[in-house]
């Protein structure tokens, strides 16, 4: 929640500073990116946070942990590209959408042994 908060504090700051009024989400490149970032973080979110519930039940929750601070990381690193440059995006991108698939891969692993392996 924390780094939504910080996301969305951005967002707010960029209106000031390029002087954007809501409900406008066109203006300045730099607000535009800064939005579009925000936005992108907050679309992944709740996939994230289910898969790191379901992994830590079912699975490990030390091992859940680390892959949710790393993916809580990678998304920290991706906005701040995104922000500064479109392109700053890629990196950050592909290393959270990677946990993202490791999270799933943890809850199947999890689901599957707890209901298949009494």
């Amino acid at each position: 929640v924390l780094f939504l908060a910080y996301f969305a504090m951005q967002v707010i700051y960029a209106r000031r500073k390029y002087k954007i009024s809501p409900p406008a989400t066109t203006g300045h490149p730099e607000f535009e990116q800064t939005f579009r970032a925000q936005a992108n973080c907050s679309e992944y979110f709740p996939i994230f946070i289910c898969l790191l519930w379901v992994a830590g039940i079912f699975f490990h929750q030390g091992v859940t942990a680390a892959c949710g601070l790393l993916y809580l990381y990678t998304r920290l690193k991706y906005f701040q590209g995104y922000a500064v440059a479109a392109q700053g995006r890629l990196g950050p991108l592909y290393a959270s959408a990677w946990l993202l698939w490791v999270l799933v891969g943890l809850a199947l692993a999890g689901l599957l042994a707890h209901f298949l392996w009494p």
